[in-house]
């Protein structure tokens, strides 16, 4: 799992990369980004399956904000970032949620 963030010079926006392994995903055939970007809608986002198995989205975020996510693999099971910026409680007992500042 890796986050990069490019900077956007010309727009008050930080272009932030979502990867997601393949051995994070096993066999998955959907994976979707789910955030507070998105308000949380598990159907806003889907990542893009490479040949190389892996599962990647690109967004243009605002800076200067953090925003929490998870990702939603096959509509049931959650996964965190594991090169997120921080972790904070998700509100769920024991769970947490990956967190990226832009």
């Amino acid at each position: 799992m890796s986050l990069t963030k490019q900077v956007l010079k010309s727009k008050p926006v930080t272009k932030v990369t979502f990867r997601l392994p393949p051995e994070a995903t096993a066999e998955a055939k959907t994976v979707f980004l789910v955030g507070d970007f998105n308000d949380w809608n598990p159907q806003a986002t889907p990542m893009t399956r490479l040949k190389s198995g892996e599962f990647k989205v690109t967004l243009n975020l605002q800076i200067g904000r953090d925003y929490s996510f998870r990702y939603l693999i096959e509509g049931q099971e959650w996964e965190n970032d594991w090169a997120a910026d921080r972790y904070v409680p998700s509100g769920i007992e024991g769970a947490e949620n990956s967190v990226v500042t832009v």
